[in-house]
């Protein structure tokens, strides 16, 4: 059994190399970004080690391939590949969804924007690609999806932001699982007035390359300072 394979088997146990989850989101514990010095692909990456690294993780990180996978963009219509940017536009993904009831999922979305933002000023913006991954396609419909992103200051016009959201429930699930070894379950809202179910869910961000490797893997994405992305981003982009 290799170490992604026991480790999403711990992750059914709800021990995963020293992460917690609580009533809504949750960010993943210890320092810094997880290091890939050791795999095969670092190599092939931008941007040397992070000066932290923390255990050994279940997710991608530095110097993995990322997952290859298609989700539907409910707005545009598109089906959209993770391999369809090789080669042509670096991309930072996260996950989320709209009715977060504690400020986990703005904070990760904020930090999408902003590179959206700097990438534009700077002229880029058709090197780069946002993909935020909703897990709660049975709320977050196209319109709401919409909507979202005018509260957030997304540009949906700029042609490189793309809501991705299965085509169910049990897809999202699935997907998670499989690519990242992350487990997604609906959990009573407790506490939390006008809603139905939450999702305890890790904040993590991918920063992915052109070759499709991954960069960086921010796992406490929503407390990852916002410039420290940007300035990442902007080096694997303009290298």
């Amino acid at each position: 059994m290799d170490r992604r394979h026991f480790l999403r088997s711990l992750a059914g146990t709800g021990v995963v190399a020293g992460t917690t989850a609580t009533a809504g989101c949750a960010g993943v514990l210890g320092d810094g970004d997880a290091d890939g010095s050791d795999d095969p692909h670092a190599e092939e990456t931008i941007l040397g080690p992070p000066e932290q690294t923390r255990g050994d993780p279940v997710h991608p990180i530095r110097g993995d391939e990322m997952p290859e996978f298609s989700v539907p963009d409910p707005i545009t219509g598109e089906e959209i590949s993770t391999a369809g940017f090789e080669g042509e536009r670096a991309y930072l993904w996260t996950s989320f969804y709209t009715s977060c009831p504690d400020g986990v999922c703005p904070a990760l979305i904020l930090r999408l924007r902003r590179v959206q933002e700097v990438a534009a000023e700077e002229g880029f913006g058709d090197e780069a690609a946002l993909l935020p991954l909703t897990f709660d396609p049975e709320r977050d419909t196209a319109e709401v999806l919409r909507e979202y992103a005018s509260q957030r200051g997304v540009d949906l016009d700029a042609g490189n932001w793309h809501f991705l959201r299965p085509e169910s429930y049990e897809a999202g699930v699935e997907l998670m699982d499989e690519n990242f070894g992350l487990k997604i379950e609906k959990t009573d809202a407790e506490g939390y007035e006008n809603l139905e179910y939450a999702f305890p869910h890790y904040g993590l961000i991918l920063l992915v390359n052109k070759r499709g490797i991954v960069e960086r893997a921010y796992p406490r994405g929503p407390a990852t300072d916002v410039e420290r992305i940007v300035d990442d981003f902007r080096r694997v982009v303009t290298a």
